[in-house]
């Protein structure tokens, strides 16, 4: 089961993901976000990693703006965390993760159409793009997010207490967690380490 953990703001979590074991870590480009970097600043901490994949989590922003902060920082994959259409998916220049909020636009279908090449479902907040650490209804969900064909990123209140449920539940491509492993709002390296045994005892 593969690991995304999002919202990086410093070189030491990122490190301290990396060396756990997490196959993806996230910058959020949302300036709305509490976990928002500025792009410059992503760019010093990507530089530093040597082989977990790098993840910008984009609401609804121009795709020029998405690619040219793509290059800049080195990224391997954009996550459209808003109501970004296929058409601008297909201008994106690196691979796309949609996300979905279920409960609000999760559709299987829908998501099996979208040029992405991975899904990942959150849960759906009013108000909220994402990034709320609530957990959706898991057991009423997994029916309809077993009919997506492309590999699922499970997202939304994953902890290292309920990981082992995610797992049973969804048997996902992988998970993706962040305010799940903070401490007064900053990753908490041991935390970090503690979830990827947790996960490590999943598999």
């Amino acid at each position: 089961m593969r690991v995304k953990i999002c919202g990086m703001k410093t070189l030491a979590a990122a490190r301290a993901a990396e060396e756990a074991g997490a196959d993806y870590v996230g910058f959020i480009f949302a300036k709305g976000s509490k976990r928002y970097i500025v792009p410059a600043a992503a760019r010093e901490i990507a530089r530093e990693l040597r082989h977990v994949k790098k993840v910008g989590v984009f609401v609804d922003a121009p795709m020029d703006a998405v690619n040219d902060i793509a290059a800049l920082v080195g990224l391997d994959y954009v996550q459209l965390h808003g109501h970004e259409t296929a058409d601008m998916a297909l201008r994106a220049a690196r691979p796309v993760i949609k996300a979905y909020r279920y409960g609000d636009d999760f559709d299987a279908v829908a998501a099996n159409a979208y040029p992405a090449e991975i899904i990942l479902v959150d849960s759906y907040v009013a108000g909220a793009a994402g990034g709320t650490g609530t957990a959706f209804g898991w057991q009423e969900a997994a029916r309809e997010i077993a009919r997506v064909t492309k590999p699922v990123l499970i997202a939304g209140g994953i902890t290292t207490e309920n990981v082992g449920e995610a797992a049973e539940v969804f048997h996902p491509f992988g998970v993706d967690v962040s305010g799940g492993l903070e401490e007064d709002g900053e990753k908490s390296e041991a935390k970090i380490r503690a979830f990827m045994a947790a996960v490590r005892a999943c598999d």
